[in-house]
């Protein structure tokens, strides 16, 4: 009788190598591993023979880098999603993406189970898990890190058992994970947040105080809240990301350091290498600033918490995230032109902004010559806007006062007051 099927996210490090077997052994089901290309740097092909090698019946390697800009990235960058005002989600961003296309995988292939290999106390488990509920909720979750609870020394003498490929014994001093959006970096040294992140914490951008000693200046162009262009020359998501990213590394920019507050009720220190994603929200930002009303970008600060929220808790599949979508689209229909950015040792600054649909006008700007503000209009407007508060004064603060009374309520119990 044939074993039913699972589809394992599978990435070709230990943990995932190791759940390979193990849940052949556990579950008795056979596994068909799935990798995806998103930016991380890996020979996904590589990895997908070695999945083959250590025991899954099948594998499946795709490169999704496109779907994930076009249909993850830059929607999230038009929302202005950051979390905690810092995180630009590349992580959460990148998981359902995945666990989307492993439920194609595992109806293609008849399976009856998937499975990731996130441990019991990160965000990530709740962004697989909740999709698949989501988008499949007739499939068994497996989750070998989070249930079989080992220690590295118990993997590796798992893996030595069951003849597995382990190419390095000695753990990395950090926890990471990276794709085009950005890098992650945690443990190890770095669970202190009072010690400074040392040198090899850090891939993508160079030490800033080491940075060139002239400043470079680059120019973004936007199209209804996209990036399209570099420096005037047109470019596809992939390749204006991956040239962004080693710009704003040269002259480092793009370090985060976070404390966190996790989905799970954790307090974590997060660093983040995000050098093309700051560059575009700082961008992306500025240009809204010269296209948008006051009113839009006002609501648009609230929509932003919310769609990172959403992002960071795994709710990309829901309803409220077509809601804020719409939107979003609405309010990017402006959003189109040109920002200059200089850059220099570790900072981004906007130098320059331009756009067909700019609301800033120059004509009701300036003090010189061609101002056609009417500054008459501001005597009668100004006793409008006030009329509520000098009401309020007459009738209430000043009646039978010399002022308003001002003073702060004492913050001391009467019984220990001086």
């Amino acid at each position: 009788m044939a074993r039913d099927k699972l589809v394992l996210a599978y990435s070709g490090g230990l943990d995932t190598s190791v759940a390979v077997k193990w849940i052949n052994e556990t579950y008795d089901m056979d596994v068909i591993a799935y990798t995806c290309d998103l930016g991380q740097g890996q020979d996904i092909e590589a990895i997908r023979q070695k999945a083959l090698r250590t025991g899954a019946i099948d594998a499946v390697a795709e490169d999704a880098r496109n779907l994930f800009i076009d249909y993850f990235v830059w929607p999230s960058l038009m929302a202005g999603a950051l979390y905690e005002g810092k995180y630009p989600l590349a992580t959460a961003l990148g998981r359902p993406l995945i666990a989307q296309l492993m439920v194609r995988v595992a109806r293609q292939h008849g399976a009856a189970a998937v499975a990731h290999g996130c441990t019991g106390k990160g965000n990530d488990q709740v962004r697989f898990d909740v999709t698949f509920q989501t988008l499949a909720p007739d499939l068994r979750i497996v989750a070998p890190v989070r249930e079989w609870k080992w220690t590295r020394t118990q993997e590796l003498e798992f893996a030595a058992a069951h003849g597995i490929e382990v190419e390095a014994t000695k753990k990395s001093i950090f926890s990471t994970d990276q794709n085009l959006w950005g890098r992650s970096i945690e443990a190890g040294i770095l669970e202190d947040p009072w010690v400074e992140p040392p040198a090899e914490t850090f891939q993508w951008t160079v030490d800033p105080r080491q940075a060139p000693d002239q400043p470079e200046e680059i120019e973004i162009t936007f199209d209804h809240g996209k990036p399209v262009a570099l420096d005037g020359q047109e470019k596809d998501g992939i390749e204006l990301i991956d040239d962004l990213n080693k710009l704003a590394g040269k002259h480092g920019v793009g370090r985060i350091d976070h404390i966190e507050n996790r989905l799970v009720g954790i307090k974590s220190r997060e660093i983040y290498e995000a050098p093309a994603a700051l560059l575009l929200h700082e961008a992306h930002r500025e240009l809204e600033f010269l296209t948008l009303s006051k009113e839009s970008l006002r609501f648009k600060t609230q929509v932003s918490q919310a769609y990172a929220d959403l992002i960071y808790n795994g709710l990309w599949f829901s309803q409220l995230h077509q809601d804020l979508m719409a939107f979003t689209i609405s309010n990017q229909q402006y959003v189109s032109g040109t920002v200059r950015l200089k850059l220099f040792k570790g900072h981004a600054l906007t130098v320059g902004r331009k756009s067909p649909n700019s609301l800033y006008r120059h004509e009701l700007a300036t003090y010189e010559e061609g101002d056609q503000y009417d500054a008459s209009a501001a005597l009668g407007f100004i006793k409008i806007h006030g009329l509520g508060q000098t009401t309020q004064a007459k009738h209430q603060l000043l009646k039978g006062k010399s002022g308003p009374r001002l003073e702060l309520p004492s913050i001391i119990p009467p019984d220990k007051a001086k």
